[in-house]
């Protein structure tokens, strides 16, 4: 496989798709933060002093996705057409984030999605630093992509993450 992000000389480029058509493109990232079971009990009480935990993740996580190329260097600037996360509380300690990311453009939105997961769970730690420092961020992946030349992918273990 050809490694795009680097010209002739070896040096990293932005890959020029101005010759790619449009068409619809769609990414699902997953993640998880695992913390300890009072801290998710908290968030469920609406116990953490910050305020709601997952709405501001939420909200995060949206930013992120419309920010990633200013974050990822070789990420292009989208004109994102819907972003949405979803949480789901687990026992006994860690919260479950999902990202669907979707756009009509010239390349995909894996990255949109992988980085809306990832500050969405960075939120989540953030707001809960106070009261558990033990947190940790994991399983960040990407789980579908549609669109694009490469065609549809689908994690194999897609729903039993």
């Amino acid at each position: 496989m050809e490694l795009t992000h680097f010209d002739e000389n070896g040096r990293a480029r932005m890959v020029d798709v101005s010759a790619k058509a449009d068409t619809g493109r769609m990414a699902v990232a997953r993640g998880r933060i695992a913390m300890q079971p009072a801290t998710l009990e908290r968030i469920r009480a609406g116990q953490i002093a910050k305020g709601d935990v997952l709405a501001v993740a939420q909200v995060a996580g949206i930013m992120a996705a419309k920010h990633a190329a200013s974050l990822i260097p070789m990420c292009h600037q989208l004109a994102i057409t819907g972003v949405s996360l979803t949480f789901e509380l687990k026992d006994p300690g860690w919260v479950e984030i999902e990202a669907t990311v979707k756009v009509t453009g010239k390349t995909g939105v894996e990255m949109e999605a992988l980085t809306a997961v990832s500050v969405a769970a960075l939120t989540i730690y953030d707001m809960c630093k106070a009261v558990d420092k033990t947190m940790v961020i994991s399983d960040v992946q990407l789980m579908e992509k549609v669109g694009g030349k490469s065609g549809h992918f689908r994690r194999q273990d897609f729903g039993n993450a």
